[in-house]
């Protein structure tokens, strides 16, 4: 892992400015995605869940019905790193889907 690096503030807010509704959140990226129901939210989670173990990046998040909360951060640096951007810029991809 020693081509990550831990992203400072100001570099994580810029990239999170071109990602909708993402934030910020006890320093991990954050977002809560809905669905119209519980088996769009599941086909979502499926796709995530893929693209994160080829990443081999997993996502802390919490589903009830139609909701979907994700946090990301990299425990190997201890805050966010561009693979959390760029597992989110995929869960953007396939909430649109």
């Amino acid at each position: 892992m020693a081509d990550l690096k831990k992203l400072s503030h100001s570099e994580v807010s810029e990239s999170i400015s071109n990602l909708e509704g993402w934030s910020l959140s006890g320093g991990k990226l954050h977002k809560e995605f809905k669905f119209n129901d519980f088996r769009e939210a599941f086909a979502f989670m499926t796709k995530a869940a893929e693209a994160a173990e080829v990443m081999n990046h997993h996502p802390e998040w919490f589903n009830v019905y139609n909701v979907v909360k994700v946090y990301l951060s990299t425990h190997d640096v201890d805050g966010i790193s561009d693979r959390d951007l760029e597992l989110a810029v995929k869960m953007e991809n396939f909430a649109k889907s």
